[in-house]
């Protein structure tokens, strides 16, 4: 199995640079206090931190705006997803444990302001692709809706051999790979673009592997890279 980025990508937005920490043998069962108390912990710091700040315009979410407006999504409309995530923490919204591994990456997505999300590898079919959107795609499920729908043309999309996994970059994902309490391999992606620098992205990534190893078993097994215009894909 690969994760690829495809040349399409970089040629709209060329300084694109994806982490991806592919996670097996993870136990993804279970409640922690620890792990409740880190989100909650996570989530103060935001509200201190950008108190009084428009979250749209933080330089870790203006480019994502710029980018969803260049394949056609209102931003507005359709927040990325750590747009989203900040501007409910700021208002002091409590996010809600949900398994092991989606509570952390929310608290790495929280601690760094980056985009953080994770897909099931059971359920992928074929490679995983970060792409533009063509006619002809299949509809999909997103998670909290009840009817599939295919992706526009244009915009940016993570898909396998089935369809789209998640819908305009990083605004919501499929409900066919999210992860679940019987995930036991992985695969998770940390998304930057400029000004955001790669030293950022190193740093999230780092944290993600610890907690992982710490919080979903001794036994998992990691493999990390980042992708960018110098390395486009990774065998797993």
């Amino acid at each position: 199995m690969k994760f690829l980025i495809t040349e399409v990508i970089f040629e709209q937005y060329p300084e694109t640079q994806i982490g991806v920490i592919v996670a097996r043998g993870l136990n993804n069962s279970g409640e922690s206090a620890e792990l409740t108390a880190l989100l909650r912990a996570e989530e103060e710091a935001v509200r201190t931190n950008l108190a009084g700040i428009t979250v749209s315009q933080h330089p870790h979410v203006a480019p994502w705006r710029e980018a969803y407006r260049q394949f056609g999504a209102k931003p507005k409309k359709y927040p990325s997803s750590i747009e989203n995530l900040l501007k409910r923490v700021q208002k002091g919204a409590e996010l809600r444990p949900i398994n092991p591994l989606v509570d952390l990456y929310n608290v790495v997505s929280l601690r760094h302001l980056l985009p953080v999300g994770g897909e099931d590898l059971a359920q992928i079919q074929g490679d995983l692709r970060l792409t533009i959107a063509g006619e002809d795609e299949p509809a999909a499920v997103m998670l909290g809706e009840k009817d599939a729908r295919p992706p526009y043309v244009n915009e940016v999309i993570y898909t396998d051999d089935l369809g789209a996994i998640c819908r305009r970059w990083n605004w919501k994902e499929a409900d066919r790979t999210k992860l679940t309490a019987e995930t036991t391999d992985a695969i998770l992606v940390l998304e930057i673009l400029p000004p955001v620098e790669r030293a950022t992205l190193d740093g999230a990534m780092a944290d993600l592997a610890s907690l992982i190893q710490q919080f979903c078993g001794e036994a998992v097994q990691l493999q990390s890279a980042v992708l960018n215009t110098e390395s486009r894909s990774l065998e797993f």
